[in-house]
């Protein structure tokens, strides 16, 4: 345990707030910056800087004194809607968050990527670190400036700032208090009786955020620098997701089965349905393709390097129903 003082940007987002709590359990001491205040940082013991990641001069202040640096914050947007607010944030964002480590002296920076920022060909059998990132490369926006950021932090260690950065998969779990994660909202209409039907094709790798939070501190910790590290779970197709998430919930497993020759009709009655709804896509063309993918990321370096381990889909899936119907 640090006695130093952790700074988390981004902590009321999904992998955020995990890690808030995870610090807080651990007794760690914290600073919050946060575009806003909000209850669910109610009987936590945190300092707070009002801010963005986009205003270098609030950075310095929120950065001094600091040990470690978990940059959290970014924009998650799969719709194409909002691609030059993902790459200021995300990139220049994350400069400015460079750079002001630089400037107060912070010793430890974690860097929150993603597994999108990797390339993937499907005749790998296994997805493992690698150690360049090309935009170029990748599709999508989000995922262009995952990769871009990260080479940006990587190439930015030196002997005065350690940098790691850590590469979580779709996350499910409790604390998606801004309900913004797309697996959790299939996870909840499901649970109240919705949304219950399963595919013949397609799968990902998920990861409970509890574990990445987890894994973030490890990296901290243990981690080397210069280094990126999977936190992830396993690989699952959609069916075996679907299937797991009705036994959870005692129920059948789902007989409507979504088909992929079908799926160019379905897309746009899904995405209408969900904008309506206001509720997180799920069911987009870019998603449709990033299901497609191979999705067989491991996390053997994490589990050797950090002490790293992944919870079973069935507790995760357990958990994030007790959380939704406890925060409803």
């Amino acid at each position: 345990m640090s006695s130093g003082m952790n700074v988390i940007t981004g902590g009321k987002g999904y992998v955020g707030y995990a890690l808030v709590k995870e610090l807080a359990e651990r007794g760690e001491k914290m600073r919050l910056l946060l575009r806003s205040d909000s209850p669910v940082f109610d009987g936590i013991d945190c300092e707070k800087v009002i801010g963005d990641v986009c205003d270098y001069d609030i950075l310095e202040k929120a950065f001094e004194g600091a040990e470690t640096v978990y940059h959290v914050a970014g924009v998650v947007d799969i719709s194409g809607t909002k691609d030059k607010q993902v790459w200021n944030v995300n990139v220049e964002g994350t400069k400015n968050v460079v750079a002001a480590c630089k400037k107060t002296g912070v010793k430890n920076l974690i860097y929150v990527s993603s597994v999108d920022a990797v390339h993937v060909d499907d005749d790998m059998d296994v997805i493992r670190e690698v150690s360049h990132f090309d935009p170029d490369i990748v599709e999508g926006a989000y995922a262009k400036s995952k990769a871009t950021a990260t080479q940006y932090v990587l190439d930015s260690a030196d002997e005065n700032l350690k940098v790691c950065a850590v590469h979580p998969s779709a996350c499910i779990g409790p604390y998606d208090n801004n309900r913004t994660s797309s697996m959790v909202t299939v996870i909840n209409l499901f649970s109240k009786g919705f949304f219950s039907l399963t595919f013949d094709f397609g799968g990902y790798n998920f990861v409970d955020v509890r574990d990445v939070a987890k894994g973030m501190v490890a990296a901290a910790e243990k981690g080397r620098s210069g280094e990126c590290y999977f936190l992830c779970g396993k690989a699952y197709t959609l069916d075996e997701f679907m299937n797991a998430l009705a036994d959870v919930c005692g129920r059948k497993h789902p007989k409507v089965v979504i088909k992929k020759k079908h799926v160019d009709t379905i897309i746009p009655i899904f995405e209408k349905i969900f904008k309506v709804a206001n509720l997180p896509p799920v069911v987009n063309e870019y998603a449709i393709r990033k299901i497609c993918e191979n999705c067989r990321f491991t996390y053997e370096k994490a589990e050797k390097e950090l002490g790293y381990s992944s919870r079973s889909l069935e507790d995760s899936l357990r958990d994030t129903i007790a959380w939704l119907k406890e925060n409803d």
